[in-house]
């Protein structure tokens, strides 16, 4: 998909950088320094590239366009855009078509992410665990 984005990109002459798993560390830094320093607008980050050492203090908008099943995976690329230093207000837009694949893998983050607040809730006290349903721990093997 990023890839697809990025040859958009550049028909419409937009400078962007572009980071997956198979960009070294060195390289990284650079992107994210050109980035910072307003060298270009766009930057295309894989979910699987990682974040050590992604902080894009001048990011405005984080889409995301691939969902992942791992909710905190989204989180984390989305929290390179919350770091000491931001100043911008940041607008994270999620873009899933209706009827699709993605839009499923949405419906398993949420599950996820409200089956975690089950078990761990506010106070991480033992008494949530004891609010789980049989289907709930069920689906933690599933």
């Amino acid at each position: 998909m990023l890839k697809n984005i990025g040859k958009t990109l550049e028909k419409n002459n937009f400078r962007y950088s572009y980071l997956d798993g198979s960009i070294p560390s060195i390289d990284r830094m650079k992107m994210v320094e050109e980035f910072n320093n307003g060298e270009n607008s766009v930057f295309l980050i894989s979910l699987k590239a990682g974040g050590t050492g992604l902080n894009l203090t001048s990011a405005d908008i984080v889409i995301h366009f691939d969902p992942w099943w791992n909710p905190a995976v989204e989180d984390q690329a989305t929290d390179r855009a919350h770091r000491i230093g931001q100043k911008n207000v940041v607008e994270v837009i999620k873009l899933i078509a209706k009827g699709t694949i993605e839009e499923k893998i949405v419906d398993l983050q949420d599950t996820k992410r409200e089956l975690i607040s089950k078990i761990l809730g506010d106070d991480l006290s033992a008494d949530n665990i004891n609010t789980l349903s049989e289907e709930d721990i069920l689906s933690l093997f599933n």
